[in-house]
This record gives structure tokens, sequence and C-alpha cells, in this order.
């Protein structure tokens, strides 16, 4: 199966094409330049220096969250614009999962986090062992120091991946937690397109993006709606 991912859930976007256990090809960037700059020549590079085309693929999949929600939605759009005109099947994988697979082969507990600012992160754990990885929560939103009273028992058996690992990092050392070095530590495609092999697919039109919290701009209008309420009220 020729499966082409993409992510640009964070800062760094990549894409990959993954056929039958290994990788053919993958590109990744982590510069300023905005995603809606870099992910399709990143696709049209991964296609042609693999001698392949959107015809030869047999799914798409793209981290569909959690992240930054400017950068899910791209990824998302991309996708859905590549996979509808061919109607090829698309995967929309959890962005935690995928970073999972970052310590595919490792022995312990991964802690997949990513910055949510206002003092929260997005996070997921998931049991490591080999080649076998169980989930053990549900992708969520909570506070760092929730967090780390959690992830305390598991001491030096708990591996931090994501962009917010280095912020956890400075509380969880104290428990000997472990920062993956920064090869394995953010997301990329290549992870992305590991967790879609075995994921469910679904039709173009039903993909959609996974949020745990309302945009910034939702949430102020909604603290903005309720406190003139409150003052109308009084």
């Amino acid at each position: 199966m020729l499966i082409l991912a993409l992510d640009s859930s964070a800062s760094p976007a990549s894409a990959a094409l993954w056929e039958d256990g290994r990788i053919l090809s993958e590109f990744y960037m982590n510069t300023k330049q905005a995603h809606s700059q870099t992910l399709m020549p990143m696709v049209e590079a991964v296609l042609r220096l693999s001698g392949k085309t959107l015809d030869d693929v047999d799914r798409i999949a793209v981290s569909a969250g959690p992240g930054s929600f400017t950068g899910v939605r791209i990824g998302v759009a991309c996708v859905k614009g590549m996979a509808m005109a061919r109607n090829i099947p698309c995967a929309g994988v959890s962005t935690l999962r995928a970073m999972a697979e970052n310590a595919r082969g490792m022995e312990g507990v991964v802690c997949a986090v990513m910055d949510a600012r206002c003092g929260q992160v997005y996070n997921a754990m998931f049991r490591v062992s080999g080649d076998t990885i169980e989930r053990l929560c549900a992708d969520r939103a909570l506070p760092i120091a929730e967090l780390s009273t959690e992830c305390a028992p598991h001491g030096e058996r708990l591996l931090l991946v994501g962009d917010g690992a280095e912020l956890c990092y400075k509380t969880f050392s104290a428990f000997g937690a472990r920062l993956l070095p920064p090869m394995q530590r953010f997301q990329r495609a290549a992870g992305v397109a590991l967790a879609a092999e075995t994921a469910e697919t679904v039709t173009p039109d039903a993909l959609m993006p996974i949020y745990l919290r309302l945009p910034q701009a939702e949430r102020e209008l909604k603290k903005k709606n309720a406190h003139a309420k409150e003052k109308s009220g009084s």
C-alpha cells in the first residue's frame, strides 16, 4: 500500500511517501515560512523524486489535530483537495498518536505533548514495547501541573516527545523523565504514515480537523458574550 502523509500541525511541516514498510521519500522543514507556502511543494517533491504520481497513491493521511488551528486546517484542506478529484481514501490521524511512532522500538511510557498555551498542553499517553504501541488515554488538553502529577509514578520510564516536551522537561526531569533528542522529538509525516497503516479511512468530504479546544477567536467571543449577558442581567 502506498501512503502519502502530511503533517503541518505545529511549526515544522513535512510530507512523506510510505510503501510496504519503508519510507520512499520524506521532506521536512522547520523554518519561518508559512505552511501554505511549503506543504504542497514538499508533496510534489516526494512524489516526483520517488517516481510516483497521485494516481499511484492508495491512501492520503494527515495529522488532523490537535495542534495549531491554522496548521491543522491547512493540512486537512490540502489532503481534501488532492483526494477529492481522484476519490482517494483519507485517514485523519491524531497528531499525538503519530508522535508516539518516534519511540517505536523503545521500552517505556510515551508522553506526547504539545504546547497549547495558557498554561495547558495537548497530551496523550502510550505504552511502547518494541513494535507495540498501546494507547493509555484519549487525546486531551490539561494543565502542565496536573500532567506532572499523573506522570511522576512512571519515573525514568517516561519518554517525552512533541513541541511541548522541553517545556515539560523542566519539571518532569525531577522524577527522571527522559527527553527524546530533536530528531525523534517532533512530529513528522513518516509517523503519520505509520499510524495511518491501521487507521480507519473516510471519504475526502468526511475528513475533518480534530480540535480539543475552541479556536482563540471563538473563546474570546464566548467570553465577551458571557460578560455582556452578565452585565445586562445586573
